[in-house]
């Protein structure tokens, strides 16, 4: 299925958007135009089109106001050396998308379709992607309820959006972030919404990342919902501990479970790791392992990742249970390595081994 082009008649001039694009900061300003195409349960999906990013109008009773039926994405397109553009891994959104889309029960959008909405905006928006290393077109696909009732029932009516914004670092990654461990609140359970990526997680961590903030911390860390002990995630994002130093490292995260979020990072991390010649792992990490490793110096570094942050270092733990610094507190080589490593891949200033760029323009 096509998409639709109804270009706007009102875009941002050239100048305005170079000012933007030079100093973007992270959904400070979006590009000109949007993606939307509806789904019913009598018609599927409708036409896909694209038009000038505006406002939309929902009934006071669409369903996603009252029972949070909502799923969201994020990718990211990167300006290449010859001035071209380049999605990363655009196909494993498009996968988790459907994935969340089944778990909250929404419908699933056909791959390529999704694909077909981010090539479109991508190319009708070009202009808008930076051209700094470590800066990109952050895109963020979306789907909610907007069936108009009252009943406690999946929605029969469905709005997909895709907007744009120009996007520099989430963190400054000269500067390790502080966090921390929530033992008062969870993220997921088993057998809950933990690796759907739906509003309603972001949500109910809100709470618990204003208790960090209160002390002092940039992030929340999360651990298991039944033995409140093994380490999950760091927000909205992966952790990644690493073990020994010098030609015996090991990088090691949290293996997934059924309650973590399935990063697209994540999953690359595993693969640049091996090819930097790191062993990697996928296991459980308690906060016990987490302290003690970092006392005795086994755990040598710590980072996070995602989407938007990319690999944010980790410098600080506190916590019910103490305050904890791993190493000197500051950005560790490795992690730094990983970070420049699937930063060059993503801007083709690296060989893409792995096949994850898809050229757009």
């Amino acid at each position: 299925m096509s998409v639709k082009l109804t270009p706007s008649s009102h875009a941002v001039e050239e100048k305005e958007r170079a000012e933007k694009v030079a100093n973007p900061g992270f959904g400070k300003y979006y590009t000109d135009h949007m993606v939307v195409a509806e789904w019913t349960e009598a018609d599927g999906w409708g036409q896909a089109e694209l038009k000038a990013y505006a406002p939309i109008s929902l009934d006071p009773a669409a369903m996603v106001f009252h029972y949070g039926q909502e799923i969201f994405e994020g990718l990211k397109a990167y300006r290449q050396p010859d001035g071209s553009i380049a999605l990363f891994r655009p196909e494993a959104n498009a996968a988790r998308f459907a994935r969340s889309a089944h778990r909250i029960a929404l419908p699933e959008m056909p791959e390529q379709l999704f694909l077909d909405t981010v090539l479109a905006l991508v190319k009708q928006d070009g202009g808008w992607v930076p051209d700094k290393i470590g800066e990109s077109l952050y895109l963020r696909p979306f789907m909610f309820a907007t069936e108009v009732g009252l009943g406690v029932r999946p929605s029969n009516r469905a709005l997909y959006m895709l907007i744009a914004t120009p996007a520099a670092a989430y963190f400054n990654p000269a500067n390790a972030v502080t966090v921390w461990i929530s033992t008062e609140y969870v993220r997921a359970a088993q057998g809950g919404t933990g690796e759907a990526k739906c509003g309603g997680n972001y949500a109910a961590s809100l709470i618990a990342q204003k208790a960090a903030a209160k002390e002092g911390c940039d992030q929340v860390v999360w651990i298991d919902a039944k033995e409140r002990k093994w380490v999950e995630e760091m927000g909205g994002m992966n952790l990644y501990f690493v073990k020994g130093s010098g030609s015996d490292v090991t990088v090691v995260t949290p293996k997934l479970t059924g309650t973590l979020l399935p990063g697209i990072t994540r999953d690359s991390i595993l693969s640049v790791a091996t090819d930097l010649g790191y062993k990697v792992e996928e296991t459980m990490i308690s906060v016990d392992d987490w302290k003690n490793g970092v006392q005795s110096g086994e755990i040598s570094e710590i980072f996070a990742c995602g989407t938007a942050a990319v690999v944010s270092p980790v410098g600080m733990a506190k916590s019910a249970m103490g305050t904890w610094v791993t190493g000197d507190g500051k950005p560790g080589p490795i992690t730094m390595k990983i970070r420049e490593t699937l930063l060059g891949i993503q801007h083709g200033t690296i060989a893409d081994s792995h096949n994850w760029m898809k050229k757009v323009l």
